[in-house]
């Protein structure tokens, strides 16, 4: 195939490109982490993968801060491969293992997510391909693709064959080495398959004024702590905690912020562990104001065995007993580590469920090959839910794990087998708080934000 040329899009004048491969050897590289053999042929670098062998990465003897860079990738059907960047060789607890964005590159039918930004021996996927799914079949696996990455302070662009894929804003990472992936196999048949890269180059002198314009952008995702970007300002997000005080929360059953059982720290909210009673120690807290139509997103990390919730359509006036407020709640839970995810009905109390009447399962919206993306403990993970009137969404780390309605038949069914039976109309609300639910472990939130919708 032809590959676009961005140049023209950036208006870069060819003088200001700087070659990272030399076409003839790999001067200024050199091997990290696994055995997988590089070649250079034709101009080319041809990874070659090899059974046995951890991922491995030829990477820059360089480090590049702000930078756009462009090379041409061809891969051989059923690998997974990327380009790493802004990368280290070293992680902070001095283990030796190659860590920092990438740039996905892969052919699976079932999860298209080329282009996406994945967080190598981290975070994981920052900015899955879920986000942005129409753009996918610009990609063409198999064959020669150009990729471009602009990464300008915490911007960071991915586009493939002139087509915007992600559009990440992170600054979590300032700096670091490029490193082309081989990664590791489980499959004998994919032995010996082979990734090539060719046209290598970058720009690191004022890339900032060569970013491409005159391209339609993906969907922002952003990862700033407890910051707004202009983007969500102008879209109208607005941040339910400003990450230093109590302003716009209150106690469930009180008119003030509980004294006790939660405190603020290094911009996060956190709930403290109070022996894993439910609202015993500071009490949930609710949002002053009450929600009807919106999109919240909110970053949550996990102790082990811990439990708490997000709840949304909360009237704290029914239940006036021990407990929690009542409403729909996202579950979040320590699925492997607490016993509640074993009990309700088929899953229906673990992470990102309906807590007590649906199981979250990206398998039902084809979006991914396994059930959950879950970070993992002490690591960093998103709830996101949206509602537009009686129809509502759960996401967990950009997938979408369930979707439901309320009010109708069904939904009446599900609520006459649960622990709500003996609320009438449970969840059929039109408006009500937010919630943060204290379920007696140590739980830490930030990044709450909103948007109303209509």
């Amino acid at each position: 195939m032809g590959v676009i040329s961005l140049v023209a899009l950036g208006s870069l004048d060819a003088q200001e490109w700087v070659e990272l491969f030399n076409g003839k050897n790999l001067k200024g590289w050199e091997k990290l982490d696994g055995g997988a053999e590089y070649r250079v042929e034709n101009g080319e670098v041809i990874g070659i993968s090899r059974a046995g062998t951890p991922n491995t990465f030829m990477a820059t003897r360089k480090v590049y801060g702000d930078f756009i860079l462009e090379y041409e990738m061809k891969m051989d059907r059923g690998l997974n491969s990327g380009v790493q960047f802004r990368s280290t060789a070293t992680k902070p607890d001095g283990s030796s293992r190659v860590n920092g964005y990438q740039v996905e590159c892969d052919d699976h039918s079932d999860r298209p997510w080329a282009g996406g930004i994945y967080e190598e021996a981290d975070r994981g996927w920052l900015y899955p391909m879920t986000y942005h799914r129409g753009v996918s079949q610009a990609n063409k696996p198999g064959e020669w693709n150009q990729v471009r990455v602009e990464a300008v302070g915490p911007v960071i662009r991915t586009y493939i064959n002139g087509v915007n894929f992600a559009n990440l804003v992170d600054d979590a990472r300032k700096e670091g080495f490029i490193a082309l992936q081989v990664h590791s196999i489980k499959e004998a048949e994919l032995e010996g398959k082979e990734i090539r890269w060719k046209n290598i180059r970058i720009i690191t002198q004022d890339p900032g004024k060569y970013m491409t314009s005159g391209v339609p952008l993906g969907p922002e995702v952003s990862y700033l702590a407890n910051e707004l970007t202009p983007v969500q300002k102008t879209e109208g997000w607005k941040l339910l905690w400003d990450g230093k005080t109590t302003e716009g929360w209150r106690g469930a059953r009180m008119e003030k912020f509980p004294e006790g059982g939660w405190h603020m720290e290094h911009g996060s909210l956190i709930v403290e562990e109070g022996g894993g009673a439910e609202s015993a120690n500071g009490g949930d807290i609710v949002t002053v104001k009450k929600y009807r139509n919106f999109i919240l997103e909110v970053d949550f990390k996990l102790t082990m065995g811990a439990n708490s919730g997000i709840k949304y359509f909360v009237d704290p006036d029914l239940n006036t007993g021990e407990g929690s407020a009542i409403g729909c709640e996202y579950q979040i839970l320590d699925d492997k580590n607490h016993p509640d995810a074993k009990e309700g009905i088929s899953g229906n109390r673990t992470l990102a469920s309906l807590y007590d009447l649906i199981e979250a399962d990206a398998l039902l919206f084809g979006q991914d090959n396994t059930k959950k993306r879950f970070n993992g403990i002490d690591k960093w993970n998103r709830a996101r839910i949206e509602v537009r009137g009686s129809k509502v969404e759960h996401f967990l780390n950009g997938v979408k794990v369930i979707e439901y309605e309320r009010g109708t038949q069904m939904w009446k069914a599900l609520v006459a087998y649960s622990k709500y039976a003996e609320w009438p109309a449970f969840g059929e609300a039109e408006w009500g708080h937010i919630l943060l639910q204290d379920h007696g472990h140590e739980v830490s939130y930030r990044n709450i934000k909103i948007l109303e919708l209509p």
